[in-house]
């Protein structure tokens, strides 16, 4: 089933409209606490078609992915119970379960243990939003949360758009014929980490 590569090309679409760096912030808030779709679809093209401008693109993904992360936050912290039976049936329950026990321990132990754990989660896209709403749930101090995200997501987002900007038109096209397999390997990495949490 082709399912990823349908999207990068919808994506591209968008990344070639007058106010594209808008839309790459409002998909990077969404994706950030709720919607599947990873903002690299749109930058990828976008630091292509304006190479020098590839650091701003990746400071609009990175301002709209923060913001978006501070509402996952909130709503883990504040509307949790209310939302229990949306999260089960999007099947986020069992990963956010135990990623809540998780980060409650190490915001026991340290709260900067749990930063540690927000920068590793900066490259998985399901995991970082899960990781915010989990943040949000055992109340992780807002600095190292903030921080975490800064650094998790931002590692990502620079550097794909810094790739593509050392790249150039080679990287995108392999980006472009790989897109299906990558978004495949994501979903089987994220089902791995879901049962290795859910087993242990």
């Amino acid at each position: 089933m082709r399912l990823f590569r349908p999207l990068y090309e919808k994506a591209l679409a968008w990344a070639g409209k007058p106010r594209a760096d808008v839309w790459l912030c409002v998909l990077s808030f969404f994706e950030a606490f709720i919607f599947p779709i990873a903002p690299e679809i749109m930058l990828a093209p976008m630091t292509l078609a304006r190479p020098k401008r590839w650091w701003y693109f990746a400071s609009i993904s990175l301002a709209g992915s923060l913001v978006g992360s501070v509402i996952g936050y909130e709503l883990g912290h504040y509307a949790f119970h209310y939302l229990q039976p949306f999260l089960a049936d999007i099947g986020w329950s069992q990963h956010l379960d135990a990623m809540v026990e998780k980060f409650g321990a190490a915001a026991k132990r340290h709260p900067w243990e749990a930063f540690w754990m927000l920068v590793a989660a900066g490259f998985l896209p399901i995991p970082m939003k899960v990781a915010s709403w989990a943040c949000g749930i055992v109340g992780m101090p807002m600095l190292p949360f903030l921080v975490g995200i800064l650094v998790g997501r931002g590692k990502r987002v620079f550097l794909v758009a810094g790739v593509i900007r050392l790249g150039g038109e080679r990287a995108e096209k392999a980006l472009h014929k790989h897109i299906e397999t990558a978004g495949w390997v994501i979903v089987a990495i994220v089902v791995v980490l879901a049962l290795y949490f859910y087993l242990r």
